[in-house]
């Protein structure tokens, strides 16, 4: 059997191996940036908006409590710090890569999602009058009876992407998976009953809540557009958490599903493997084979039974 080590798994020693592995996720993740700049380029479709509409999108227009050049700040670059302490502790590159990857892929997804309803939707925000008439004096085609803007074009732009909300989706898309990976690491399910873990777990999401009710007080979002941009935003975090990590109940739960096909392919030999074979080695345990599964052999390894 071959020589293990908890924590020998670097960015030095197998960081280049793993990325190379994954290198068309990642280049697939540049695609959907690219995508999702092409959808913030394009012009929405502009809903008729008629004189009477107006009564409900009169509401004040100022600036916003949360900027959007705010929100990769929280959504994206502070999970990233948490899961570079995380590595710093542990020294596991594959959780490293794949939290990183997950998070990436959460954000990019959502925001590409997000973005295609925008434009699509047109949907205008309850400020409109504002946007689209600063003088505060509405003008409306004699024959159609449709707003005849006058004011910014880029602020008018902005004024028919109001479904569903941006801020929200990826508030939970990066919060909501961050809210995953700490569920997994402090084994928030670990059925010792330790209650307080909870509020871990849940803090990210009563942040991520808390920016969509901004977005509603501001009055540059309805109701119904936080609800559905939030509903985005946790469904795409749990499919791209799960993609790479077991669910947090699990026993396993702590560590990307990469992490024990590892442990594994180094159990039966896999040191003998190419890098692209052993990064994704997946054995598969039969009835037959009397040794035990990974997390059995990693629980003996940590308490010096077997090595």
């Amino acid at each position: 059997m071959p020589d293990f080590q908890l924590g020998s798994h670097t960015l030095k020693s197998h960081g280049v191996k793993v990325a190379k592995v994954h290198k068309y996720d990642w280049l697939i993740l540049l695609l959907l940036a690219a995508v999702d700049i092409t959808l913030n380029v394009i012009e929405p479709f502009h809903r008729f908006v008629g004189e009477e509409m107006m009564t409900d999108l009169k509401y004040p227009f100022h600036k916003d409590t949360i900027p959007f050049w705010a929100v990769p700040i929280y959504a994206v670059i502070l999970p990233l710090v948490i899961f570079l302490l995380y590595y710093f502790f542990r020294k596991d590159v594959y959780d490293l890569h794949h939290a990183i990857l997950g998070l990436f892929y959460s954000v990019l997804i959502t925001l590409v999602i997000t973005d295609s309803i925008k434009d699509a939707v047109g949907r205008p925000r309850p400020n409109f009058f504002w946007r689209c008439f600063p003088d505060g004096i509405g003008e409306f085609d004699p024959v159609s009876g449709n707003a005849m803007c006058n004011g910014d074009k880029k602020v008018i732009k902005e004024g028919h992407k109001s479904f569903p909300s941006g801020h929200t989706s990826i508030s939970f898309a990066g919060l909501g998976f961050l809210a995953w990976y700490l569920s997994g690491k402090i084994k928030v399910f670990d059925r010792r009953g330790h209650s307080a873990k909870l509020c871990i777990a849940f803090l990210p999401l009563l942040c991520a809540a808390l920016v969509g009710i901004s977005r509603v007080d501001d009055y540059w979002h309805h109701w119904q557009d936080v609800f559905a941009g939030g509903l985005i935003g946790i469904i795409i975090a749990s499919i791209c958490y799960l993609q790479s990590f077991p669910l947090p109940n699990q026993h396993d739960g702590w560590a990307p599903h990469a992490y024990f096909s590892m442990l594994a392919a180094e159990r039966n030999g896999g040191q003998s493997m190419s890098p692209a074979t052993r990064a994704n080695y997946s054995p598969d345990f039969t009835p037959q084979d009397t040794s035990p599964p990974p997390h059995q052999l990693l629980e003996e390894m940590e308490t010096g039974r077997r090595y």
